[in-house]
């Protein structure tokens, strides 16, 4: 079989395999770059120079996709007002457990000189990586 059928089959594939397993349009670039490499094994009949070419093609090629692609929300999406019930003590400038959304997560004070206690209310204000920053339920909070 000559190398621009197999070229050809090969990009067919790697386009076919995004419609079951979308991958970001990765397979699809892939398989665009075989597909073109098959134009080029007419005229340069080194493999290795194709596979080169198809290599170089893919990596510009997914770079350049990459800009159309969404990026993930990096950041947890807090409602405002958000509320929590302190599962532990919170000591300044110490990490504890709090009960938000029917979920233990690690919290910290976004106040580090402030100490909250097992059971009190806290308003969840921020996050860091999967930790959340929780405040007090206090009348100087809810002034602000």
């Amino acid at each position: 079989m000559s190398l621009v059928y197999l070229w050809i089959i090969a990009g067919s594939g790697l386009c076919l395999i995004e419609v079951f397993v979308p991958i970001a349009f990765v397979a699809v670039m892939m398989g665009l770059s075989a597909i073109a490499t098959a134009g080029l094994a007419l005229v340069v009949p080194s493999f290795t120079l194709q596979a080169v070419f198809w290599l170089s093609l893919s990596v510009v090629l997914i770079a350049i996709s990459r800009r159309f692609v969404p990026r993930r929300a990096s950041q947890l999406a807090l409602k405002d007002a958000s509320e929590g019930k302190m599962l532990s003590d919170l000591a300044p400038g110490r990490s504890g457990r709090v009960l938000y959304e029917g979920n233990s997560w690690r919290a910290e004070c976004d106040d580090p000189h402030q100490a909250i206690a097992v059971n009190d209310k806290v308003y969840i204000v921020g996050r860091r990586g999967n930790t959340l920053l929780v405040y007090p339920d206090d009348s100087a909070f809810r002034n602000l």
